[in-house]
């Protein structure tokens, strides 16, 4: 028979030698890289920069093997494809690693890839609202690609926020976009799962102005308050009482320097998005006006693919899950991945799943120059 004295003993000590290794092993990881496919930036107004990825130089900067991907003039047959991250989070979260990488994957499959990063407002952006986000950001970014690419419409990839202001500037400009993916993104802001909304529904907009702009942490804290014990505590205790070896480690780390990167908000912009979307819901209702036009989603007739999670705590499937019946286009497909919302973009689901999605739906629709 066992002594029950000596098992808890040796559980305890097992424990113990597991915390340790992990810690151990943290210590190493505390630096490392994120975002690793090189890119290069080809456009910028100072509040916004457009950054091309280059095919050529993987992970680490290495040149690509002969043959080993499409060639260049191949990659100038296709429509630039363009993605539009949101503005409360940083967008190196879809080119983590080499292996949890949605923008390598693009690239591999021969893909002209460029991505919009927002610089971190200043003093001299708390006035900016979204109107200036959207017609001279995304805007310029567009004009940009249909110039250099000498095409009339490119191809949208909208993330998360990005996937709102994606559908939003589609409206004012059908004719600039080709195809529209939408990732993670609300149609709908007052759903009864929508647990952000519910938060912010009282909140004092006018108040969020007046203060200027706001702490990236300041937000950070509220999108981890509101599922605590997963986003907190059960994620640490996993971590140090499971056997994670040194590269699980590092993945972590990578994970939680992304969490923690909240960028500062223009206080004008996220109160307008905070008042016109979350509390007034006026996308779905037809009410929105940014720059004095109608955001009409009957205007979006692009063919539409709309990617959401079925567990997702941020945006909640029923928030994204109606898209369909708003918008005009008919040619619409959605598809909901078993995972939640940040599992959308390092899950291993996910990983295998949305950019084979992503880029058989594109072929499916030609991803030629036009």
């Amino acid at each position: 028979m066992s002594d029950p004295g000596a098992d808890a003993g040796r559980l305890f000590f097992e424990l113990g030698s597991r915390v340790a290794e992990t810690l151990a092993r943290l210590r190493l990881a505390r630096v490392v890289r994120v975002g690793c496919s090189a890119r290069r930036a080809v456009w910028s107004d100072h509040r916004t920069t457009l950054y091309e990825y280059l095919p050529d130089a993987p992970y680490g900067g290495a040149a690509r093997r002969a043959g080993g991907g499409p060639t260049a003039a191949a990659r100038r047959e296709t429509r630039p494809l363009l993605v539009c991250f949101a503005l409360v989070t940083r967008p190196y979260i879809l080119d983590l690693q080499p292996d949890a990488s949605l923008v390598r994957r693009l690239l591999d499959a021969g893909r002209s890839v460029y991505l919009i990063e927002w610089a971190d407002p200043d003093d001299g952006d708390r006035l900016r609202d979204l109107n200036d986000y959207l017609e001279q950001g995304l805007g310029g970014c567009v004009r940009h690609l249909l110039e250099a690419h000498r095409v009339a419409a490119l191809d949208l990839l909208g993330v998360c926020q990005g996937g709102v202001l994606s559908l939003c500037y589609t409206a004012l400009h059908p004719k600039q976009i080709a195809n529209l993916i939408t990732l993670t993104t609300a149609v709908d802001f007052q759903t009864p799962e929508d647990l952000l909304s519910k938060w912010v529904r009282g909140l004092d907009t006018q108040l969020l102005e007046r203060i200027g702009n706001v702490p990236g942490e300041l937000l950070n804290s509220l999108f981890l308050s509101l599922m605590p014990f997963r986003l907190t505590q059960q994620k640490y205790v996993r971590l140090l009482t499971g056997r994670a070896d040194q590269r699980a480690v590092e993945d972590f780390v990578r994970m939680e320097r992304w969490i923690f990167d909240s960028p500062p908000q223009a206080g004008v912009a996220l109160a307008q998005f905070v008042r016109w979307f979350y509390q007034e819901n006026r996308l779905l209702r037809g009410t929105l006006e940014l720059g004095g036009r109608a955001v009409d989603l009957r205007n979006v007739r692009a063919p539409l693919l709309n990617l959401y999670a079925s567990a997702d705590h941020l945006v909640p499937p029923a928030a994204s899950a109606v898209m369909g019946r708003y918008v005009g286009s008919t040619d619409y497909t959605a598809c909901a991945i078993d995972t939640g919302h940040i599992g959308m973009y390092v899950s291993r689901k996910a990983r295998a799943e949305i950019p084979q999605r992503i880029i058989s739906w594109l072929k499916a629709r030609g991803g030629n120059r036009s």
